[in-house]
């Protein structure tokens, strides 16, 4: 098994969850759960906890959302890519729809944007192969 954040993206992807309701937190580890090559490194509620974290766990993958408590998913997106050596790659989701969030995400550092209504194994997959692609 890889160590999070070793640039080993071949193998097994470790995951930040980030969002600060319970029930999406249980639905994005049914998700990983549901999804090869992907495992969860761990969990944070607020924003600044997942600065915290992503700089102790160094995990290959942030699925940040936006709305959270202390200072948003944009945030806490920027500080994780400023503050990362080898920063992780973050994926923005939110019960907004794309068309509000989307641009907002990419300008504070995210890869993409993903709504939460469409947030499956396939939609994790393919957001990670083309987001992982982008930095080779």
């Amino acid at each position: 098994m890889l160590e999070p954040g070793s640039g080993g993206r071949d193998t097994v992807v470790a995951v930040l969850v980030v969002d600060d309701q319970a029930p999406f937190r249980d639905a994005a580890r049914m998700v990983l759960a549901l999804s090869d090559g992907f495992e969860l490194a761990g969990e944070a509620e607020t924003g600044q906890q997942s600065v915290e974290l992503a700089t102790t766990l160094r995990p290959d993958l942030v699925l940040m959302d936006i709305n959270l408590p202390d200072i948003d998913g944009f945030e806490a997106t920027r500080r994780i890519r400023d503050v990362s050596p080898r920063p992780p790659i973050v994926v923005m989701l939110s019960t907004y729809e794309a068309v509000d969030y989307a641009d907002r995400a990419i300008d504070a550092g995210a890869a993409a944007f993903v709504s939460k209504s469409t947030f499956t194994p396939d939609e994790l997959q393919r957001v990670w192969d083309e987001a992982s692609a982008q930095i080779g």
